[in-house]
């Protein structure tokens, strides 16, 4: 049995990856099989989320320790986090896995240091992905400023289309 200066290290541990992500998903996977477990954990790993089966115990301390309330209530069973500096990532994940993989299921979430229940994990999960989030800003900016090009653009053709009136007009007369 671990003494109590390793206990303390586990949750120092657990603390840092707490403040280090800005999106944390707790799930029971009771009921997975190993090789399910381990294409989930390669798929979070290939996406930079870090996957930890840890004591719920340990993981209660660090969060009262860190001033997350409200998560000892969905430290029941088996608990599995999954820690990410992008907070719809892991969400993502874990709902497709879980809508494949009806042992795994959602319990809750942390996202920038507060709790929330597993159904907004699912919203969150439901979320476009920040490079379409980045994208449709984009388009959203462009649109005005497209149509300031056209308005500053105006006075220009129609002095372009004078000068050519003129020009058909001196070829006339010569």
């Amino acid at each position: 049995m671990p003494n109590f200066e390793e206990k303390q290290k586990v949750v120092e541990d657990i603390k840092q990856k707490f403040e280090g992500a800005n999106g944390v998903i707790l799930a029971d996977y009771r009921g997975l099989t190993v090789s399910q477990v381990t294409n989930l954990r390669v798929e979070l790993r290939q996406a930079g989320i870090e996957y930890r089966v840890l004591k719920n115990t340990m993981v209660r301390r660090a969060a009262d320790e860190i001033g997350i309330t409200g998560l000892a209530e969905f430290l029941e069973g088996p608990t599995a986090l999954a820690f990410s500096t992008d907070p719809v990532a892991p969400a993502k994940i874990l709902s497709e896995f879980s809508k494949k993989n009806k042992s795994l299921t959602i319990k809750a979430g942390v996202l920038d240091g507060k709790v929330i229940n597993a159904e907004k994990v699912k919203d969150l999960a439901n979320l476009p992905s920040r490079e379409v989030l980045l994208s449709q800003v984009l388009a959203g900016m462009q649109g005005p400023l497209q149509g300031m090009v056209n308005v500053l653009q105006g006075p220009i053709r129609k002095f372009g289309y004078a000068l050519e009136e003129v020009r058909k007009l001196k070829e006339a007369q010569a």
